[in-house]
């Protein structure tokens, strides 16, 4: 089922969280540091005309992250900007008047002595994290949950880290690094943020922002203004606040309407949404959605998602199975997007609401329509090939489960719209 909570306290005139470490100003910064990367280039937005005309709305744009540094995802944009960050702070010197190629020189280097980052990841942060550790010629330790994708873990190996698969779940696998960083004086690059870590975590979410400000950028390119709807898959929160916060900042009281989507064994946000304030959920939370399966929010992300998101959704892994094969497999002349587990979710969310019956209400109040310009983020490609290919090839959930693995939720009284 389809589980949704609509936020009225979104467009309600009221003292709101902070954005102002995500307007233009700050994402500027971000988009300069990256701009030294020698590999650096805007991923392309891609227009889905065909797929619009058939799911009744003006246009669909789909930002494809599969391109970002050759990694296949986009999590590099955050952790190069707040591992940059912490070599600055640690030499005293602004980053602005930094570059990528005077971080890795070896006068920098020496100056720094030997430095290990360390995080915790279902694959695409702590490849990005081993990647960006590699190119500074610095190390990485990196810890995944059980469960994680042997693929995901070789690929981290292949950027320089020393790796390895806990018996934990994601949430747990997170302490299990922080005991080990201040054990063994590593820097970890995460982010969530907790009492006494949340500088990192904002870094982070900062460079998440030039995802949004390149998306900004091409849809003017494109002749459009902006979107009238943003759809944005969460885990801990940082991304889809980061987004939010962007666009807020640019249009205020004007902005997207904001559709916040997880999955719904780790819909943290969303039961967060239904009771007000921040809650938990425990468990193996054994979705597709791996990059996603988190099931403790970034309170800094909460904060911002709980003042401006307009919708939250807890979606099943049939929707994002579906995102995947309607991506794969474009209408006409539409290109093809090779978008994996946690990058589809909000196209298939989208194809549900405007196709399903059941789901008008929520058509109705996000004003959905042949008017409505769409944007969706894919945030990562095949990253499990395999899976990716059972799910495109063979059909693999492409119908609703019979029944949900246990979990432990915390804390909440389940009152919400249910559809099927």
């Amino acid at each position: 089922m389809i589980q949704w909570k609509w936020n009225e306290r979104a467009r309600k005139e009221a003292v709101k969280a902070s954005i102002d470490f995500l307007n233009i100003a700050e994402t500027s910064k971000v988009t300069c540091f990256l701009e030294s990367f020698q590999n650096y280039e805007p991923t392309p937005l891609r227009s889905l005309p065909n797929l619009a005309e058939h799911l009744g709305v003006a246009n669909i744009f789909i930002k494809d992250e599969s391109y970002r540094f050759g990694l296949n995802a986009f999590k590099a944009l955050g952790c190069s900007y707040a591992m940059g960050q912490v070599l600055a702070e640690r030499l005293g010197v602004p980053l602005e008047d930094l570059g990528f190629d005077l971080l890795r020189s070896q006068l920098i280097k020496e100056e720094l002595g030997d430095i290990t980052f360390s995080a915790a990841t279902d694959g695409n942060h702590g490849r990005a994290v081993a990647w960006v550790a590699q190119q500074l010629g610095k190390k990485s330790v990196i810890y995944m949950p059980k469960g994680s994708s042997p693929t995901r873990l070789d690929n981290i190996k292949a950027a320089g880290a020393e790796a390895l698969i806990t018996n934990m779940n994601y949430d747990d696998t997170v302490r299990l690094c922080r005991e080990k960083s201040s054990e063994m004086g590593w820097i970890m690059i995460q982010d969530t943020a907790w009492e006494g870590y949340e500088k990192i975590p904002t870094w982070v979410m900062q460079g998440y922002t030039s995802m949004a400000a390149e998306t900004q950028v091409q849809l003017k390119q494109d002749g459009i203004g902006k979107p009238t709807h943003i759809f944005v898959q969460a885990g801990v929160g940082s991304m889809a606040a980061a987004t939010q916060g962007y666009f807020a900042s640019i249009f205020q009281n004007d902005r997207p309407l904001m559709v916040v989507v997880e999955p719904d064994l780790a819909d943290c946000m969303y039961r967060s949404a239904l009771a007000g304030e921040l809650r938990t959920v425990g468990g193996d939370m054994n979705t597709i959605m791996a990059g996603l399966a988190c099931g403790e929010p970034n309170p800094i992300g909460w904060n911002i998602l709980h003042d401006y998101a307009d919708l939250f959704v807890s979606a099943p892994d049939h929707v994002s199975a579906r995102g995947m094969r309607i991506l794969g497999n474009p209408l006409r002349d539409d290109p093809r997007i090779i978008s994996g587990e946690s990058g589809a979710v909000g196209a298939g969310l989208l194809s549900i609401i405007m196709q399903n019956q059941s789901m008008k209400e929520v058509r109705e109040l996000l004003k959905l329509d042949h008017d409505s310009i769409v944007l969706c983020f894919s945030t990562e490609g095949d990253t499990d090939p395999d899976r990716y290919r059972r799910i495109i090839w063979d059909g693999e959930f492409n119908h609703r489960r019979p029944m949900k693995p246990k979990r432990k939720i915390h804390c909440y009284p389940l009152v919400s719209s249910f559809f099927n």
